[in-house]
């Protein structure tokens, strides 16, 4: 059977991850870190994509990864229309909404049109899978109170899926059969109710919607946030980019970085530690309301994400939720794999690629 060669590329609001992957195994990772004062010069998420090409090239030199021995490159999925989990080439349709924010800004946009920007060069397929769009809602979880406005299903599906499956195997189980309460800890958050193999509930996590994270406001008071509006003491824009991109923690805190923030605690900062547990009591918030969804029948409550790797955010959530069930605790997250493994089954035909309309 021949050997694949992948490349996947998934950035984040505060990061640029890439992998090369032989088959399935990942032969080099490195990740990026980008600095609130490295991104605050750019006015929208699509004035990165120069910047975080760039960044790429180099790594892939001084990694000696040459795009030329590629059979495809990977990219996480940005914000485009509501579509079903899978595989997808990037095609024009989807560059299009990628790069128009048809459907929103969001780092993820960037994955797309960075995969596409370099499998051209060298005239390979592109993909994308299990976009942060992946839409498996129950209708009665769409329904908002207001008639104007459908709540949308916007999460990390792809670590969200990648490490449910994984936990089910662990656990000797079908992912199909099983039902998860699943949080994603990282720049933003998002909790989603697995049943049976698919999320049928889920807080948007992009633009005001569940728990703060380290940079976005999650759900607030609405009548607060019309006033704001209405006060002209902020626009529209530079509110919707406080909900988005400069809420939550960097907003109390001026740091989007939890490390700073436990080592603000571990300096005496009563401040930072009342910001950093109101994070974690809304994360145990919102697992205990997607608990009833499942009504109270759950394999596992999993918490993932790179912000699980802090012992201290972790204990005070299952200080809250431990009698819910058993606590599975998967730092970090298996996207890149996940990618990888998408990439692969297209292209040994395993799986039918999906094409984006």
């Amino acid at each position: 059977m021949k050997n694949y060669q992948i490349l996947t590329i998934n950035p984040g609001s505060t990061s640029t991850k890439i992998a090369y992957f032989i088959n399935d195994k990942a032969v080099n990772e490195v990740t990026i870190r980008h600095s609130s004062d490295e991104l605050k010069i750019f006015n929208n998420i699509i004035d990165q994509l120069d910047y975080r090409l760039e960044v790429i090239n180099d790594i892939l030199e001084k990694e000696k990864i040459d795009i030329k021995k590629l059979d495809c490159i990977v990219g996480r999925g940005g914000l485009l229309k509501p579509i079903k989990s899978g595989t997808y080439s990037v095609n024009e349709n989807m560059l299009k909404d990628l790069t128009n924010y048809t459907y929103g800004e969001h780092a993820s946009n960037l994955g797309g049109l960075i995969a596409k920007s370099l499998a051209d060069k060298v005239n390979i397929p592109a993909y994308i899978v299990d976009p942060v769009v992946v839409d498996e809602m129950e209708p009665i979880a769409r329904i908002s109170g207001i008639p104007e406005i459908e709540r949308k299903s916007i999460f990390h599906a792809l670590n969200q899926k990648a490490v449910a499956k994984r936990v089910a195997c662990e656990l000797d189980k079908n992912y199909n059969d099983c039902n998860f309460v699943v949080v994603h800890l990282g720049g933003g958050i998002s909790v989603g109710a697995h049943y049976k193999g698919k999320v049928i509930d889920v807080n948007n996590a992009l633009d005001g919607d569940g728990p703060f994270s380290p940079e976005r406001s999650g759900g607030l008071p609405v009548g607060d946030l019309l006033s704001l509006l209405d006060s002209k003491i902020h626009t529209y824009k530079e509110l919707k980019k406080r909900i988005t991109g400069n809420g939550g923690i960097v907003a109390y805190l001026n740091s989007n970085n939890c490390k700073e923030v436990v080592n603000m605690i571990n300096d005496g900062n009563k401040q930072a530690e009342l910001i950093y547990k109101a994070m974690a009591y809304q994360v145990a918030k919102e697992i205990g309301a997607q608990t009833t969804v499942l009504k109270g029948d759950i394999d596992a409550i999993i918490l993932t994400g790179g912000i699980a790797y802090d012992e201290l955010l972790i204990s005070w959530i299952k200080e809250s939720v431990s009698f819910l069930g058993k606590i599975i605790v998967v730092p970090g997250e298996d996207e890149m794999l996940a990618l990888a493994t998408g990439g692969l089954n297209a292209l040994r035909g395993l799986e039918e690629t999906s094409i984006y309309k």
